[in-house]
C-alpha cells in the first residue's frame, strides 16, 4: 500500500467521524436543554464542518477549498455571537430575574407563614 492510498483512507474515514459527530450536534441541538447548550453544539457543527472542509480540501488537492473554510468560520463565528447576545440574558437581566424569583420565594413563604398561624 502507497503512502498516498494510506492518507485517502485516513481522510475518508475522519470525514466520516465528522458526518457521525455532526448528526450527533444536531440531535444535540434539538433536544438542548439549555438555550446555552443549543448554542455551543451549534458552534461545534460550525467548526467540524470548518475541519471537514480542510480536510475535503487535502483529499481532492484544491486549494480554493480552504478560502471556502476561512469565510464559513467567519460566517460561524458571527451566527453563534448573533446567537448568543440574542439569547443569552445579560448580567443586569439575570439579576434581576433573581431578584424577582427571591421576591416571589419570601412572599411564599410569608403567605404560607400566615395561613399555618390560621390553622
Amino acid at each position: 500500500m502507497s503512502i498516498d492510498k494510506a492518507y485517502h483512507i485516513l481522510y475518508l474515514g475522519v470525514l466520516i467521524a465528522f458526518a457521525i459527530l455532526i448528526g450527533i450536534m444536531l440531535i444535540r441541538s434539538v433536544i438542548g436543554p439549555r438555550i446555552p447548550d443549543r448554542i455551543l453544539s451549534i458552534n461545534m457543527i460550525g467548526t467540524m464542518v470548518i475541519c471537514s472542509i480542510a480536510i475535503l480540501s487535502q483529499l481532492l488537492e484544491e486549494s480554493w477549498l480552504l478560502d471556502v473554510a476561512l469565510i464559513y468560520a467567519m460566517l460561524s463565528f458571527v451566527a453563534v455571537l448573533i446567537l448568543a447576545v440574542s439569547y443569552i440574558p445579560s448580567k443586569e437581566l439575570r439579576e434581576k430575574i433573581a431578584r424577582h424569583k427571591a421576591g416571589r420565594v419570601h412572599h411564599a413563604a410569608k403567605k404560607k407563614q400566615k395561613n399555618g398561624r390560621r390553622a
